[in-house]
């Protein structure tokens, strides 16, 4: 029997990630206990995702567990040993400012969480593919170095520079930046993961994720930029720029391009392999040009303002280099630009909202 793990299930990657694999492993067992309500509010509960879930897929089955818990994880592992064929780690607390109201559970849920599911899959399940969703908050606020140039709608790198033509790799250093507090605890998290793989030589893949997003992203407040931005545009809802005049470049991943670089790794894994996974140059957008283009779609002016401060450890300038995932797989490509992606969370959002 083939199984396939997947934590954070109700959440964005986790659900595509359910949809995606559901036909390819005979059970998917999907781990949520919707901490993202307790972290963002009731407006970010994850609980019509997870019905959602269990009514679409009979081989789905729902564990309300915290990965906090050895205990709980371990259960689950036990359960299915070495039938569980894929171990694939979404969940987490995803917000800057959040981690910094409370530390210890930021740390526990992204560091001591995966360690759990790490450690677990050693004992029981040695042989799975063990993949995690870390993020490009591990560099820190290195690239807010680089030599960057102000353009009418964003800021853009400088042409001469080398990460102009594909943007930013995998050799940028993580090390004596500044990560903010959720940066620093999913540092930890990822060279777990890559621990895990040279030390015990477990079938690892670290992908740091740009903004990943997707019309089943319950966005909110303090985290799921153009969720919760095409959000505001549908309801009139406020919305606050926070600092570099609004032009931070944010690359953009559906996450159905993300999950299905899930699966051509794990059809060929390898161990403690690192990748940035983004938009690239194929999908991104600064600030401005997202509003701009949000109400293009929906035809209304956004409720909306600016602030100069801007948020700790916020990239200015974020573009992912993903070609050394594209030279170990060279099948997988991109599917959804920016414009299919603000498109496709708009219907999905006024669906919701109405």
């Amino acid at each position: 029997m083939n199984i396939a793990i997947i934590t954070g299930s109700a959440g964005l990657i986790g659900s595509e990630a359910v949809n995606f694999f559901s036909d390819k492993f005979d059970i998917i067992v999907g781990i949520d206990n919707n901490l993202r309500q307790y972290f963002f509010g009731a407006e970010a509960s994850t609980e019509w995702n997870k019905n959602r879930l269990a009514e679409k897929f009979a081989n789905y089955e729902h564990e309300s567990l915290d990965i906090r818990n050895f205990e709980d994880v371990k259960r689950v592992f036990q359960k299915y040993g070495t039938d569980i064929k894929l171990v694939l780690h979404t969940a987490a607390q995803p917000s800057h400012d959040w981690a910094a109201k409370e530390p210890f559970t930021d740390f526990g849920v992204n560091a001591t969480g995966t360690l759990n599911l790490l450690e677990a899959t050693r004992q029981f399940s040695p042989d799975a593919v063990f993949i995690f969703t870390s993020t490009n908050k591990v560099y820190g606020d290195n690239p807010n170095y680089l030599p960057l140039v102000e353009k009418e709608t964003r800021w853009e790198i400088e042409e001469k520079h080398p990460y102009f033509a594909k943007g930013i790799d995998e050799k940028m250093s993580i090390d004596q930046t500044k990560h903010s507090l959720f940066g620093a605890s999913k540092v930890a998290a990822d060279v777990l993961v890559q621990e895990y793989g040279r030390y015990f030589g477990m079938k690892s893949g670290i992908f740091r994720g740009g903004c990943l997003t997707g019309p089943n992203h319950s966005g909110a407040k303090l985290h799921g930029f153009l969720s919760y931005l095409m959000k505001c545009a549908v309801t009139g809802e406020h919305y606050t720029v926070f600092g570099y005049k609004g032009k931070q470049v944010r690359d953009n991943i559906h996450s159905w391009d993300l999950v299905n670089m899930f699966w051509h790794f794990y059809q060929n894994p390898r161990v403690a392999e690192v990748y940035n996974a983004g938009g690239g140059r194929f999908s991104n957008c600064s600030m401005a040009e997202a509003i701009e283009r949000a109400q293009e779609i929906t035809g209304k002016k956004m409720n909306y303002s600016y602030t100069e401060t801007n948020r700790i450890g916020d990239h200015i300038w974020w573009i992912s280099d993903v070609s050394k995932f594209q030279s170990h797989y060279p099948d997988w490509k991109w599917k959804y630009n920016i414009n299919d992606i603000l498109t496709q969370i708009f219907e999905a959002t006024a669906e919701r909202v109405h």
